[in-house]
């Protein structure tokens, strides 16, 4: 991390050897921690440097994918206006769970205040672990059209005081987040948006989005296509998440703070270590390091824990049945068994590890010292 040393004067007189209305005054070197690549002065949210023009394309492109949905590499191809698609949700509403200032972000990104969060109903991935089941695969909560989302973002910024709009889980609600948006802007929003994402994303939803979107937050999450075939139910998992992370950050760039210690710009990357999976987190952090930039601010998370339809209790199959006088052989007991378990701390640090290794340096961790963590 960069530091830098300012002299400023200290006031501590020495009075000893100088005449009584002489006071001579020394230097004093104060660390100040701080980044200076990263560091704004002052920071104008860039949905409001779009243009008259360029906001109504904006809305256009965004009715026009809804007619034709292709905003992610499911490729559906649906009317949502008539029918849904892998998502199960259509055009005029989304459906949203929780909307709250939420304090379980990273520090930079929750401050004092908390993050302005709506966390959304549905998901365009299926992970057997999902962290957040009830809300992704259950598609609970209310129906609220792009005006109403809207307003709503008005009311976190100036009833809670957020420090941003933190979108969660949006990628198969990004017109009607674009919409959103585009009316909040009208309304006075003044924060900073945050796309909080999967890294599912096709590149005509980062492009639609782009000049709307602050912070991009991606949780990449595996690396193997045989394992995101298995655990996010998804093809070519890897290789979306690599074009989209790479257009985030053409977007966004670095992340970068202003002198609060809150984040206002940027691509910010989390990966969820996995238990058996290490190597994959691995390989994950060496992309990044030689694809992106190495000055990539990186969150390595630890809180994985068995959920969703991980060590749930395994239907036998019938080929699985042994004959009469037959063994079956041994056979697992509960669904996805390898990673029915909690993390452990040498593979949250085989990964951290490997970050280090391949040049990252800006990670999420507990500030060292009395300055910001930036």
């Amino acid at each position: 991390m960069y530091s830098q040393r300012v002299v400023r004067a200290a006031r501590i007189p020495i009075r000893n050897s100088l005449p009584a209305r002489s006071v001579q005054w020394l230097p004093h070197r104060r660390k100040l921690h701080l980044a200076p690549p990263f560091l704004l002065d002052d920071y104008i949210p860039r949905y409001h440097l779009l243009s008259a023009i360029d906001a109504s394309k904006k809305r256009s492109a965004a009715y026009a994918h809804l007619r034709n949905c292709n905003l992610c590499p499911r490729l559906c191809g649906v009317n949502r206006y008539d029918k849904t698609g892998t998502c199960l949700i259509g055009a005029e509403t989304v459906k949203v769970n929780v909307i709250a200032p939420h304090f379980g972000e990273e520090p930079c990104i929750q401050g004092h205040h908390g993050s302005g969060s709506v966390f959304f109903s549905g998901c365009n991935l299926r992970c057997v672990f999902c962290q957040n089941y009830d809300i992704a695969h259950k598609r609970n909560g209310q129906d609220l059209t792009p005006e109403e989302l809207g307003e709503w973002y008005i009311k976190l910024q100036n009833v809670g005081n957020v420090h941003n709009i933190n979108l969660i889980t949006p990628e198969h609600v990004v017109p009607q987040v674009v919409l959103s948006i585009l009316h909040a802007r009208e309304l006075g929003l003044n924060v900073p948006i945050i796309y909080n994402t999967s890294a599912f994303d096709s590149l005509a939803s980062i492009e639609l989005l782009d000049g709307l979107v602050d912070i991009y937050l991606p949780d990449f999450k595996v690396w193997k296509g045989t394992t995101s075939k298995r655990l996010l139910k998804a093809d070519n998992y890897a290789e979306t998440a690599m074009e989209s992370v790479k257009a985030m950050h053409a977007q966004v760039g670095d992340l970068c703070f202003t002198p609060d210690g809150i984040a206002k710009k940027g691509l910010l990357v989390r990966h969820l270590v996995m238990p058996g999976y290490e190597s994959e987190g691995q390989e994950i952090m060496k992309w990044i390091a030689g694809n992106v930039s190495k000055d990539v601010f990186v969150n390595i998370m630890e809180q994985y824990h068995p959920d969703a339809h991980v060590g749930k209790p395994k239907r036998p199959r019938r080929s699985a049945v042994a004959e009469p006088g037959g063994d079956a052989g041994p056979q697992e007991t509960v669904r996805y068994e390898e990673i029915n378990r909690h993390i452990t701390q040498e593979e949250i640090s085989t990964v951290r590890r490997a970050a280090e290794k391949a040049g990252l340096w800006r990670f999420c961790d507990s500030p060292k010292h009395d300055g910001f963590n930036i």
